[in-house]
C-alpha cells in the first residue's frame, strides 16, 4: 500500500496529549525522554501536566510536537505500518518529517527546533505581533485585504491551509485593519488567533538569518523519503538545499493546498497523520476530497490507521 504521512505543527498541541498512546506503547515515553535529555527539562512532565500557558510557550511546544510526532511515527514503524512514498510537514511538522525521513537526527532537532522556538519568540517583542484566521474569500482577495491594510506595516497571506482558509500574519494594528478589510469583503469568519508570534511572514526575517547559522552547523543528509516542502511544494535531496528550504520557510508562506496536492498528484490518496489531534486530516479532507486521511493519535485511531493502509 503507498500511502503519504503528514506531520502536524504548532495549534495541536494540548496538555495530556498521547497519554493513551504511552500506556501502551513504550516508545512515546522514551522519545520524549530523548527529548528531554537533550533540552534539559521534562518535557514528557509539561506535556502531561501543563500548564497549558506553559505547553503553548513556542520554544517549548516546538519541541513537544517535534517528539509527538516522532514517537507516533516509531509506534507506527513497530506495528509494521506500511512505508510512505512521500512525507511532509505544517509548519514546525516539516522538521519532523525530515527526521522520520532520516535526513535530520532526532536530537539535533530538538535542539534546532526549540532555538527556532526562541528566536521567533525573540525577533517581534510580546504584543507587537498577530496572526488571524480568515474564511470564505478567494486566496487573491485576501491579498488584496493585505496590501489595503498594511499602510508601511507588515501584514501577509502566510498559511495557505485549504481552499477558504487562509491565515495573515504581521504587525498587530496591520493584521487588525486586514481583518476589517476581510469583513468588508464578505470573509465569513476573520478572527485573531491565540498565538503571540506572526509566523512565516516578513518580521520572521531577521529570526530566519540566525535560524541559518544554526542550520549550518547540523548535519543535514538527503531523505530516504521524499519529502515536500512547504516554500514551495518540491522535494529537496541536496542539503544545503533543505537548510535554504527551511530557512526561507520562516519567514514565507507554508503552501499547504500545494503540498497536498503535489502528493495527491504522484498519486497518493491515503494519508496518515502521526502525532496530536487531527488538524491536518481536517484540512486534507477540504483540500482533495477524494483521498482519506487518518490522524494517529491514540490506540483506537491506531488500530483504525493499520487495518485501513493495510488493507487497501
Amino acid at each position: 500500500m503507498t500511502i503519504g504521512v503528514i506531520f502536524p505543527g504548532q495549534g495541536s498541541q494540548s496538555v495530556g496529549m498521547l497519554a493513551t498512546l504511552a500506556d501502551e506503547f513504550p516508545e512515546v515515553r522514551a522519545c520524549y525522554e530523548e527529548a528531554s535529555a537533550v533540552l534539559g527539562y521534562d518535557l514528557w512532565a509539561v506535556v502531561q501536566a501543563g500548564p497549558e500557558e506553559k505547553l503553548n510557550q513556542t520554544a517549548i511546544t516546538q519541541p513537544a510536537l517535534l517528539a509527538a510526532g516522532v514517537a507516533v511515527w516509531r509506534v507506527w514503524q513497530g506495528e509494521n505500518g506500511p512505508s510512505p512514498r512521500a512525507m511532509a510537514g505544517h509548519s514546525l511538522g516539516e522538521y519532523t518529517a525530515l527526521v522520520c525521513a532520516e535526513a535530520i537526527d532526532f536530537a539535533d532537532a530538538v535542539r534546532i527546533v526549540a532555538r527556532r522556538g526562541e528566536l521567533m519568540q525573540q525577533a517581534v517583542p510580546a504584543g507587537e505581533g498577530a496572526m488571524a484566521a480568515i474564511l470564505g474569500l478567494e486566496d487573491a482577495q485576501v491579498a488584496e485585504a493585505c496590501a489595503e491594510a498594511a499602510q508601511g506595516q507588515v501584514v501577509e497571506a502566510v498559511n495557505f491551509n485549504s481552499p477558504g482558509q487562509v491565515v495573515i500574519a504581521g504587525h498587530r494594528a496591520a493584521v487588525e485593519r486586514a481583518i476589517e478589510a476581510a469583513s468588508a469583503r464578505r470573509a465569513k469568519k476573520a478572527i485573531i488567533l491565540p498565538v503571540s508570534v506572526p509566523s512565516h511572514c516578513a518580521l520572521m526575517a531577521p529570526a530566519a538569518e540566525r535560524l541559518a547559522e544554526v542550520l549550518q552547523a547540523v548535519t543535514i543528509r538527503a531523505p530516504r523519503v521524499p519529502v515536500i516542502h512547504n516554500v514551495d511544494a518540491r522535494p529537496h535531496s541536496d542539503p544545503q538545499a533543505i537548510r535554504s528550504a527551511l530557512v526561507q520557510q520562516l519567514h514565507r508562506p507554508v503552501r499547504w493546498v500545494e503540498v497536498i496536492r503535489a502528493m495527491t498528484a504522484d498519486g497518493l490518496a491515503l494519508f496518515v497523520e502521526p502525532g496530536p489531534g487531527k488538524v491536518l486530516s481536517g484540512l486534507g479532507k477540504r483540500i482533495e476530497r477524494d483521498a482519506s486521511f487518518l490522524p494517529v493519535f491514540d490506540p483506537e485511531s491506531l488500530t483504525k490507521a493499520l487495518h485501513s493502509a493495510l488493507e487497501i
